[in-house]
């Protein structure tokens, strides 16, 4: 015990840094919701490596307040920091548990979804323990030069431990080893409709009547459109005025998982140049009958696509029939199902972030 003081920096240099890494971990955590290109591969990295350093403070934190946390020496505010101590020990651990393969079942959610949970929940309790206890760290201890060694070896520490856990999931071969960079593991691969059924929040509407409903390109567009399923999939009109599409794209689901498979229905850009997008036009709204919906910037969204086939099979309701978007290098979420509504805007609509949350209502 006697050696520990001198590798632990001050207490107020810890307390700075654990608020430090907590800004860090939800920066890179919410990136990484949005992130499913190989080039964002980084921000997972940094996110991981700072989970890594962070149990290392959290336990030089824990160590100095544990004689705070004896049942008779408890108020509300010691409470609150036990809280955002479990918390956070669990936000960690619930992440190191996937990382080596770990399952969870909750339903409609997986060990992930929980992670994520409560890695939200962290910097809400922090803020409140912030209001009762928090002084920054004086200039000389920022500075020292200790200090800067200190802290070049934990964030080494965290680099070594994340590249050592790989190689320990490819030895044991745990089911760890087969994430993708985003953590996602392989489901229903080239299943047809055979891959998993989930939802953003709690989107559940009936099933859509193909009959009654119909696709509309509107907004900032020269010739709006209101297309029928007939339309969509070609039916048997040989005259009908898009032409089917075809691609293979990957669907990677922040629930982590992810799934592969050639989907088939209409080209955005056939669409687009149908409607002739006037000047000025940015991005490209897609919204479910559900109020559901989301934005692709103009020049990105030419190239995805609204399928109505998977591997070869009618998209299922589940899956977002009869119309879900399909954007490649985009993280599930953002997949649109059950879409009725394209609409080309100058400027993407901020209540999307709301909508969200709060489509089902609709639905």
């Amino acid at each position: 015990m006697s050696r520990l003081p001198r590798i632990e920096p001050p207490p107020r240099v810890v307390d700075a840094s654990l608020l430090a890494a907590v800004v860090l971990l939800l920066a890179t955590g919410g990136v990484s919701l949005v992130s499913g290109r190989p080039a964002g591969a980084w921000v997972f990295d940094v996110h991981a490596v700072a989970g890594l350093a962070t149990v290392v403070l959290l336990a030089w934190k824990l160590r100095r307040v544990r004689h705070r946390l004896r049942p008779g020496a408890l108020d509300a505010t010691r409470l609150l920091s036990a809280l955002l101590g479990v918390v956070a020990a669990a936000a960690l651990a619930t992440g190191v548990w996937w990382v080596f393969g770990g399952r969870l079942d909750l339903g409609p959610w997986g060990l992930l979804n929980l992670h994520i949970g409560l890695g939200l929940l962290v910097p809400l309790l922090l803020l409140l323990h912030l209001r009762q206890r928090f002084a920054l760290p004086t200039r000389e201890s920022v500075s020292d030069r200790r200090n800067a060694l200190r802290y070049a070896a934990l964030v080494g520490s965290g680099a070594v431990a994340w590249q050592a856990q790989e190689v320990a999931n490819r030895v044991f071969d745990t089911a760890g080893a087969e994430r993708r960079f985003t953590g996602s593991r392989e489901r229903g691969s080239d299943a047809g409709n055979g891959f998993p059924v989930t939802s953003w929040v709690a989107d559940d509407p009936d099933p859509v009547d193909r009959e009654a409903w119909s696709l509309t390109v509107e907004g900032r567009v020269r010739e709006p459109l209101e297309l029928s399923d007939d339309d969509v999939t070609g039916g048997e009109d040989l005259d009908s005025p898009i032409a089917p599409a075809e691609r293979r794209a990957l669907l990677d689901c922040t629930s982590g998982w992810y799934s592969e498979h050639d989907w088939r229905g209409v080209r955005v850009g056939d669409l687009l140049d149908a409607a002739d997008p006037e000047e000025g036009a940015a991005w490209v709204q897609f919204r479910s009958v559900t109020g559901y919906r989301w934005s692709l910037p103009l020049s990105e969204a030419g190239d995805a696509l609204l399928a109505t086939h998977v591997d070869g099979e009618r998209l299922s309701h589940g899956h977002g029939a009869p119309l879900r978007l399909v954007a490649p290098g985009r993280r599930g979420f953002q997949w649109v199902k059950w879409v009725e509504s394209v609409k080309v805007t100058r400027r993407r609509e901020l209540g999307e972030w709301i909508a969200v949350f709060v489509s089902w209502y609709d639905g």
